[in-house]
């Protein structure tokens, strides 16, 4: 089987979507299947395109037996809503125009949350005359509304009829939470054709292991207990109360134990770091992005990790990747996330979870963990056995047999 797979993050970006797609992927070759994935230079989250890359109109390149071809897109930073959609827009048609040039497609795949490449993944099944298969890992444009970067209007309106057409035109739905199938169900949306196979972690990477000396030195780690939040910088997340907690934490007798690591990128990162000033955190330590083969080394820095998302309801619908990497790594987990994730943290008594903006919350729970040492290692413990239950090679199996049923 030769699967055309449409997505705007591809490796070398280090992001969620990026490695879900790149990880399914080099299963699916593994498998003996042919894959082909359309995507644009590597440029996310800064907007500036990877050092070895060009932003050309097509270029193709190979990782792990995977054919990747790039097509030209208009780059920009992750900030800026005109910029983004244009970004967004430009890559819909590049891959529109490259899809005819992949020879022999069986089924086409596109994964949101932008219905851009939705509807890029549209048209090019129209192309080949092949099933599209839609892959949704968030309600998008309802997410914009959530954040409020739109509120009610026309463009919103006009969004919601395509969303609901790529809906109905998918030979199947892949969503990443039962959440969100039950939300479409509502919607009208056939519930046959929907399937839910969550975010998982790659477990050969993803693993336990000591904390980086290197690293350890050179941010002043020593004898320090890190809660840390690798991730996007962006409104959603509302890192803010990651702040207010640092802000609380070291007014405290033993304050001084703490750090706060805050890693990635996103157009809120500028903010935050200048409102960590303003508050006078030196508790506090922001990290740029660093390459894929480096993550887990700063993983390995921390002793809890924070998941933090804005207190909206819509965000009661997702389960943040980053929460299966925690567990892969073993480190307990902060869930500052109310809902489906929440119910998974408390299945698999991976952390503690706190309510999402409620810094003071977020500081007792941390502490109950820099002190109570048997909770913290049966939380440990439990992250580990958990990962199991979340393998991406398992959860790009079960992916391949609904490409397969697609097909039908």
């Amino acid at each position: 089987m030769h699967i055309l797979f449409l997505t705007d993050n591809f490796p070398p970006e280090v992001n969620a979507p990026a490695s879900r797609t790149f990880e399914h992927c080099r299963e699916w070759v593994r498998a003996g299947h042919q894959v082909t994935v359309i995507t644009c230079a590597p440029n996310f989250p800064q907007g500036r395109v990877y050092e070895g890359y060009r932003n050309r109109l097509w270029q193709t390149e190979e990782m792990e037996g995977i054919r990747v071809v790039r097509v030209w897109t208009y780059i920009t930073a992750n900030e800026g809503f005109v910029k983004r959609i244009l970004d967004y827009t430009s890559y819909m048609v590049a891959a529109v125009l490259a899809s005819p040039f992949v020879r022999k497609v069986d089924v086409v795949v596109a994964t949101s949350p932008l219905l851009f490449t939705a509807m890029a993944g549209y048209v090019a099944g129209v192309q080949h005359r092949v099933p599209f298969v839609f892959e949704l890992r968030d309600i998008w444009p309802e997410s914009i509304k959530a954040v409020g970067v739109m509120g009610d209007s026309w463009i919103i309106r006009f969004f919601e009829k395509i969303e609901m057409f790529l809906y109905r035109k998918a030979a199947r739905v892949v969503s990443v939470t039962d959440s969100f199938r039950e939300t479409l169900i509502r919607r009208g949306v056939d519930g046959a054709k929907i399937e839910v196979v969550t975010n998982g972690v790659d477990v050969s990477r993803f693993r336990p292991m000591p904390k980086d000396p290197e690293l350890v030195g050179k941010y002043g780690l020593e004898g320090m207990f890190v809660a840390g939040y690798i991730g996007t910088h962006g409104m959603a997340h509302a890192l803010e109360t990651v702040l207010e907690a640092a802000d609380r934490i070291r007014k405290l007798p033993d304050g001084d134990r703490f750090r706060f690591i805050l890693l990635g990128h996103g157009a809120r990162k500028e903010h935050l770091r200048q409102q960590a000033g303003e508050m006078g955190l030196d508790n506090v330590i922001f990290i740029d992005s660093v390459p894929k083969e480096e993550v887990v080394r700063y993983w390995s820095l921390l002793d809890v990790s924070i998941i933090h998302l804005k207190k909206t309801p819509l965000f009661t619908t997702v389960i943040p990747s980053k929460l299966f990497e925690c567990m892969g790594m073993g480190i307990p987990v902060l869930h500052g996330v109310a809902g489906e994730s929440a119910g998974i943290v408390e299945k698999e008594q991976c952390g503690l979870v706190f309510e999402p903006e409620n810094s003071g919350e977020l500081v007792e729970k941390l502490r109950m963990l820099a002190d109570d040492t048997g909770l913290y290692a049966r939380l440990k413990a439990n992250c580990l056995q958990g990962a199991g239950n979340y393998d991406r090679g398992v959860l790009a199996g079960r992916l391949l047999e609904i490409l397969v049923r697609g097909l039908g």
